[in-house]
């Protein structure tokens, strides 16, 4: 029997799908590939006979698919996050086909770390706000003429990739199992970045007046860097004693700023 156990940590998250036929498809997709972990945000037509209908003999992935409200409802608990794109940012992001995405995504489910692949909207995919929310970014290379492909192939080609590599074993999953700390899940470094903006507003470093992209910027530095809980800490500990010696500046009438 093959060892399936690391892709238990591999979660498809379709956001705010529009038909449900597709749903289905994304089901039967992923069984034939060993996934079962299916996390729907917001569908519009969830449960539903077309879904179960196209999902053939992978219903039970339909039965115990996770339906979340919100997007941080399905990757909160998340070490690694990677979304789908075929879009031109003006702040590159990293970029990798499905194929090198599909390593990062394997080692790392091998370490015991859950990562979820995004999936976006039939009709325009993920949104800017979405992508940002992502460790790593995924485009698959179809023909540049004619490159649309429909959830479910999107889906399978991922799982294929994934599915490739546990099969051929060609990846060491300890390497990040023997890390001191655990990784930080996506709910804390998005509160990280959170109270860094605040922060950095207390100082003046960021105005708003004048905004800049300096905040999509510094979120592409900490999704790359991959903070442990521990550093995750550390640096919430940094902020917060700027904040209080800021407060105490004002308080004596000190200007405790600078321009950003």
């Amino acid at each position: 029997m093959t060892d399936t156990h690391s892709l238990d940590n591999v979660r498809i998250v379709l956001v705010n799908t529009s038909h449900p036929g597709n749903i289905g498809a994304v089901a039967r997709a992923m069984k034939n590939m060993c996934l079962s972990q299916l996390y729907l945000v917001a569908p519009r037509k969830f449960p539903h006979d077309e879904a179960t209908w196209r999902a053939a003999s992978a219903g039970d992935i339909l039965d115990n698919a996770v339906v979340c409200e919100t997007l941080d409802g399905a990757i909160a608990d998340c070490h690694l996050v990677v979304g789908t794109s075929a879009r031109e940012r003006t702040v590159p992001w990293p970029l990798l086909n499905p194929r090198h995405c599909m390593e990062e995504v394997y080692r790392e489910a091998g370490a015991g770390h859950r990562v979820a692949l995004m999936f976006g909207r039939e009709d325009r995919g993920l949104t800017n706000e979405e992508l940002q929310r992502c460790n790593l970014h995924v485009h698959i290379p179809s023909n540049p003429e004619y490159s649309s492909l429909n959830l479910g192939m999107a889906v399978q080609v991922m799982a294929y990739e994934l599915r490739m590599l546990q099969v051929a074993g060609e990846l060491d999953a300890n390497a990040m199992a023997e890390w001191d700390q655990p990784v930080a899940e996506a709910e804390a470094l998005e509160r990280y970045l959170v109270h860094l903006e605040e922060t950095l507003y207390d100082i003046n470093f960021l105005r708003a007046e004048a905004p800049k992209k300096l905040m999509l910027r510094l979120r592409r530095l900490y999704q790359r860097t991959r903070l442990d809980e521990m550093e995750v800490n550390i640096l919430r500990g940094i902020l917060t004693s700027t904040q209080y010696w800021v407060r105490k500046a004002k308080e004596r009438g000190e200007d405790g700023g600078q321009e950003g």
